[in-house]
């Protein structure tokens, strides 16, 4: 889990509404309608999450949002499923709209391009009045296309430039190829790249990041690896250290290995003791029985603590829910906006609607929406990472 909390507070206002009228036009106007007549105050900030099965009728999208809620901060993108304030809808037409109202807060828009170049990555299209250095209490939603976007190198970036700086948000979704997915910023249309906002100043912004696992086994270290490849753990093949975790396991907890298999890599080696939170969890991605290597979703370092995990929807639940009750619920937050993997939802959980639900019946009804993404964003020991099978939550306001 990641919880960390702007040093401001001020009265925020939230408010969300969906539509799941059959038509793009009349589902936004009928949200717009709920939403702004649930909002005090001026809209700062708008969110607009938009089913891929809509298809045509975004071009004239941005400017209706922008006239009508009187911001140029609107974010919007596709998704092949919507969280709303109450509901889950997966794989059918739906559109979400989460208002915000954050007084003393500054709100900086930036479209992003990825470009790969001989000296590395860049990313073009940030503000020229954007200043170098951020305040401690920034934070950036950030929605990008998984098909031409490296979000995990801007990540990598904002780490390295603006240590603290809080990354939330999520990999649009829904399409099959390059092109399809739908960006928006303001009453700009992308196909490409990534939109985003700088929120700086008052609003309170504070980040839940739940990974779903449970580690297996004991932490171990890295002795030998190239790349993504774990050769050996404790002087040991990766696969026999594998195979002794697994023969501990009760049946279940075995059949769950079989399923998926996850590796945690430790963030901060300063501790005695690691449990559940102190690892970025990644996926086990293949094994080789003559080498006894295994590899994984991400590269990893001789001298690193890692520790085997397992995931299913028992320890999803009760992941999210020890970490929203573990954030700070004398005020309760204004509103959340929701970023989870598209394999969670009735994928994983066998009742709908699981993770909107955990955030109500923890947080209370405060009003909700997001997207199920293709890759979410958010921090994990006070950095920020591009995870998997992962529900990302910013709580606004509280």
């Amino acid at each position: 889990m990641s919880a960390t909390d702007a040093t401001h507070s001020v009265r925020v206002g939230c408010a969300a509404a969906m539509s799941t009228l059959p038509e793009l036009a009349a589902a936004v106007g009928e949200a717009i309608d709920v939403a702004t007549s649930k909002l005090q105050g001026s809209c700062d900030l708008a969110m607009v999450f938009v089913s891929s099965q809509y298809g045509a009728g975004w071009e004239q999208l941005g400017a209706r949002l922008v006239d009508r809620l009187q911001t140029e901060s609107v974010l919007a993108c596709t998704g092949e499923s919507i969280v709303g304030p109450e509901r889950e809808i997966e794989q059918q037409p739906a559109v979400a709209i989460w208002l915000a109202h954050l007084p003393g807060a500054r709100i900086t828009p930036i479209r992003l391009q990825y470009a790969r170049t001989s000296e590395g990555a860049a990313f073009t299209g940030w503000p020229i009045d954007l200043p170098p250095q951020w305040s401690a209490d920034a934070a950036m939603l950030c929605l990008a296309d998984p098909f031409t976007f490296a979000a995990d190198e801007l990540i990598g970036r904002i780490n390295e430039d603006h240590p603290g700086a809080r990354v939330l948000g999520g990999m649009a979704s829904g399409a099959m190829r390059p092109g399809e997915n739908r960006l928006m910023l303001g009453r700009q249309l992308y196909n490409d790249g990534a939109v985003a906002v700088l929120l700086e100043g008052a609003a309170r912004i504070r980040a839940v990041v739940s990974q779903g696992c449970r580690p297996i086994g004991h932490p171990m270290v890295i002795t030998k690896a190239d790349g993504n490849v774990i050769l050996e753990l404790g002087a040991a093949p990766a696969l026999a250290r594998l195979q002794g975790a697994y023969s501990e396991l009760t049946a279940s907890e075995q059949q769950l290995v079989r399923q998926g298999l996850h590796v945690g890599l430790v963030i901060n080696e300063y501790q005695d003791q690691f449990q559940r939170g102190d690892f970025l969890v990644r996926n086990v991605v293949g094994a080789d029985p003559k080498t006894g290597a295994i590899a994984i979703a991400d590269r990893v370092r001789v001298g690193q603590t890692v520790q085997f995990h397992i995931r299913d929807a028992h320890t999803a639940d009760e992941d999210l829910r020890s970490l929203l009750a573990a954030t700070d619920r004398s005020t309760p937050p204004a509103g959340a906006l929701l970023f989870t993997c598209n394999g969670r939802g009735t994928r994983l959980f066998s009742e709908p609607h699981h993770d909107v639900e955990c955030i109500r019946d923890v947080l209370g009804e405060i009003p909700v929406a997001g997207f199920f993404a293709q890759g979410e964003l958010g921090p994990i020991g006070g950095k920020n990472f591009l995870h998997g099978f992962t529900a990302s939550i910013a709580l606004f306001g509280g």
